[in-house]
């Protein structure tokens, strides 16, 4: 691809890129996200994946928790301890990272 194509592509989509100047709190990539994926990836291939599709939602939705809860500084045990009793001590993590 010539300089002339990249900068015409570029120029198409210059309000995307720039986006992040007027949100700075917008993270300039997803390897946060890639990185929650690839454990729930890793541990599926590890237990040799589940023996129903409804125990495969239910650990994605587990380990998701589970890394969302570490992102945010919570601990995850104590999180599910304090959701399982009903202590409700711990906020949400919705309202946690709101």
């Amino acid at each position: 691809m010539g300089l002339d194509e990249r900068i015409q592509k570029i120029a198409t989509i210059k309000k995307e890129l720039l986006v992040v100047l007027e949100n700075p709190e917008i993270p300039l990539h997803n390897n946060a996200a890639k990185l929650g994926a690839r454990t729930q990836v890793r541990k599926r291939d590890v237990s040799v994946h589940t023996i129903t599709a409804k125990g495969t939602k239910a650990q994605d939705v587990f380990m998701t928790l589970v890394q969302t809860a570490k992102k945010i500084g919570v601990n995850p045990t104590a999180y599910f301890h304090d959701r399982y009793t009903q202590l409700n001590v711990i906020d949400c993590l919705a309202g946690i990272i709101r």
